[in-house]
């Protein structure tokens, strides 16, 4: 079952919840600031800021990799969103 089968509205939130805690201790505990996270990460600070804030939504896969990295968390523990446009995909409204 991949990490992010099965994850209801309720369990994101809690998994975000976990996500943010764990981003904002990282950062305090090591004294970075947004702008540091997110180079090591190769994140926008956009991105950090969002995740950090908790909103109830779980990273895209490629960003929960990069974060399970920085956190020094095993991959596939970050529950993703169910998927992602393929590498170089454009997508256009209709």
């Amino acid at each position: 079952m991949a990490a992010n089968e099965g994850v209801g509205r309720v369990g994101r939130s809690e998994e975000s919840e976990r996500l943010a805690k764990a981003l904002v201790e990282l950062r305090e505990a090591q004294g970075l600031s947004v702008g540091e996270l997110a180079r090591r990460t190769r994140l926008s600070q956009a991105t950090i800021r969002l995740h950090e804030s908790d909103r109830g939504d779980v990273p895209l896969p490629f960003a929960a990799r990069r974060f399970e990295e920085v956190l020094g968390w095993a991959p596939g523990s970050i529950p993703t969103t169910e998927s992602e446009p393929p590498p170089g995909s454009v997508t256009t409204g209709g």
